[in-house]
């Protein structure tokens, strides 16, 4: 099933819940919620204390993902405040085993994430105990990129990895997901599309989440 993620960092934050209502009007099923620490990317977002907010504005799952330095020390504050998915990047994470566990044991959804130059070979002892694996279709750090062609042939390696061990992770591309780019990842093997700026940019989420969504379910 194809889903929308959007990410809530393109979004108007003086009316998040608004925006988040509107992109759910849309046709989104899963809030995108980018944490990022000034230390693994060369940016600072947001974090709990916005989570917990956001948590009261929405009951669709909250998909948390961590671009940061120091995941495990984080993981109980997020899901003390809302969270639902929580992903790491494979980058960032020196024990990922034992991350991924702590996710779980916490009571969320775990997931993984590739930045684009790392290959789906590094996912290999961990497929197993995912619920997704985010592939990134830009370097992360900044919302508004442009898609990188290249990393299509991971999102194919990676839905082949899953047919052939028999696995059932889903697959999600965040990066450059625009209604020119959308049906080529879907074609590719994706599932979850993280969308910002195609969703909110405009001003018009309700709009542009359809027209997204229309594109997407018409390549699949």
């Amino acid at each position: 099933m194809t889903e929308l993620c959007f990410s809530i960092l393109a979004a108007d934050f003086a009316h998040l819940a608004d925006d988040v209502a509107k992109a759910t009007e849309g046709g989104g099923t899963v809030v995108h919620f980018d944490v990022m620490d000034g230390v693994f990317v060369p940016n600072i977002s947001i974090g709990p204390p916005v989570l917990k907010s956001l948590r009261k504005a929405t009951s669709l799952p909250i998909d948390c993902h961590l671009m940061i330095a120091n995941a495990d020390a984080y993981i109980p504050a997020f899901a003390d405040n809302g969270a639902n998915w929580v992903s790491v990047q494979w980058e960032a994470c020196r024990h990922l085993n034992r991350t991924l566990d702590l996710i779980q044991k916490h009571g969320m959804k775990a997931g993984v994430v590739i930045n684009p130059a790392t290959p789906v070979g590094f996912l290999d002892e961990v497929l197993d105990m995912v619920h997704h694996v985010l592939v990134m279709t830009v370097n992360p750090g900044f919302g508004g990129q442009a898609f990188i062609p290249g990393t299509l042939k991971k999102v194919e390696k990676l839905a082949a990895l899953r047919k052939e061990r028999g696995l059932d992770f889903r697959i999600q591309v965040d990066g450059g997901i625009d209604h020119e780019t959308v049906q080529s990842v879907v074609k590719a093997g994706a599932e979850l599309l993280v969308a910002g700026t195609s969703v909110f940019g405009r001003g018009t989420p309700v709009e542009d989440a359809k027209s997204l969504l229309e594109l997407a379910r018409t390549a699949r």
